[in-house]
């Protein structure tokens, strides 16, 4: 059988320590003389993530090194989400969105409320997409999403348990370490997949 992308990650040992990070492409300029500031919104948003598994041996490590060595670097892609969003922080039970690519603010058919901080997902395998819901909804009406959306939707079930995007290693090596008592420490650094 031969490797195919995107990966799912491990489950021999969950993840001991993730660091999620929203960034925008965003400059500011300021004045030397007035402090005033200029504020351009390039409109490019993405995820990055810092991620760590607790130190194990090598029986419950082999399974993650085995997976970066396999990535190739940034060529494959694993799917990745927040371990803590196994179910929604609202009690939401369907969500189906309408919108189109480049729409931050999106049109949801839904049962329940969505709370701000909880996470969608749009699309599955290779074209599966992260957002973060940034103000709470409850039933039909309009949804704010960040990162604005990559494509047009049109009457899409999105997952809200335990969502997630796909992702790629941020650099062409992938390492882990072996102290003396044979515990490995594995981390790594993703960023997310825009094509």
């Amino acid at each position: 059988m031969a490797i195919s992308y995107p990966m799912n990650t491990p489950t021999t040992i969950g993840i001991e320590s993730i660091t999620l990070r929203a960034v925008n492409s965003v400059t500011t300029s300021q004045s030397p003389f007035t402090y005033k500031q200029q504020v351009v919104d390039f409109g490019g948003q993405r995820w990055e993530a810092s991620v760590s598994i607790p130190s194990v041996h090598r029986d419950k490590a082999a399974e993650w090194a085995t997976m970066l060595v396999a990535l190739r670097g940034p060529v494959g892609t694993f799917l990745l989400g927040d371990p803590d969003y196994v179910t929604p922080r609202g009690d939401a039970s369907s969500v189906v969105v309408t919108g189109s690519a480049g729409d931050a603010t999106v049109s949801v058919v839904m049962t329940g409320t969505l709370k701000a901080g909880d996470y969608i997902q749009l699309g599955s395998g290779s074209s599966a997409k992260l957002h973060k819901v940034l103000l709470d909804q409850t039933g039909d009406g309009t949804l704010e999403i960040w990162p604005a959306l990559r494509s047009d939707y049109t009457s899409a079930t999105a997952t809200i348990d335990s969502p997630k995007g796909v992702f790629r290693l941020k650099q062409n090596m992938a390492e882990w370490s072996i102290n003396n008592a044979s515990f490995y420490g594995i981390s790594f650094e993703a960023v997310e997949v825009i094509t």
